[in-house]
């Protein structure tokens, strides 16, 4: 037994919104909903959908739910982030405090090792490519700082950088010939 259209369309209502849209699937959708109206089979319908007998049956569900805005081509959600706020939170905490060489073995982070870090700590898998959008969008880029050891003496940075060449002197300007009595 197929599954019953609303009632509070018909064929002409539907017909005159497939006129009014502008998204061409919905258009298709609704004009084989319309032949549905006007007592078509559904495979009927599927054909004049260009669609299978099971995929007119999912319109139908969608338009008795929904309306006519129902049968308007959606993005899919896609799959849940991994990462809760917490995740984050920790991730970010680890970015702006940098690796420890001595406890996490490195002296930058790398995508890999901070899903590896995300392993231990959190025991949620990652991939390179997750973490990366994750970094990103916690405002963070790929680029890093250069390495710098974690008992680096500030004050001893000052005695070896090299002094700046002197500043560029005028030139006196020599004249080929002696001016001209």
């Amino acid at each position: 037994m197929p599954i019953p259209l609303r009632a509070d369309f018909d064929a002409a209502g539907l017909r005159a919104a497939a006129r009014r849209t502008k998204d061409a699937a919905q258009a298709r959708r609704l004009l084989a909903l319309a032949a549905i109206y006007d007592g078509v089979s559904r495979t009927e319908a599927a054909r004049i959908g260009g669609v299978t007998v099971q995929i007119v049956r999912d319109w139908v569900v969608r338009f008795n739910a929904e309306g006519p805005a129902g049968l308007i081509d959606r993005k899919a959600l896609g799959q849940a982030s991994r990462l809760s706020s917490t995740h984050r939170a920790a991730l970010a905490a680890v970015l702006e405090s940098g690796p420890i060489p001595a406890i996490h073995g490195v002296v930058r982070w790398r995508l890999v090792d901070l899903c590896q870090w995300l392993w231990e700590e959190h025991r949620v898998t990652a991939a390179k490519q997750t973490m990366s959008r994750e970094v990103r969008a916690l405002g963070y880029r790929k680029l890093s700082a250069r390495p710098r050891h974690h008992a680096q003496a500030e004050d001893a940075i000052e005695n070896f950088k090299k002094p700046s060449p002197p500043a560029w002197r005028k030139l006196r300007v020599r004249s080929a010939s002696p001016p001209a009595p």
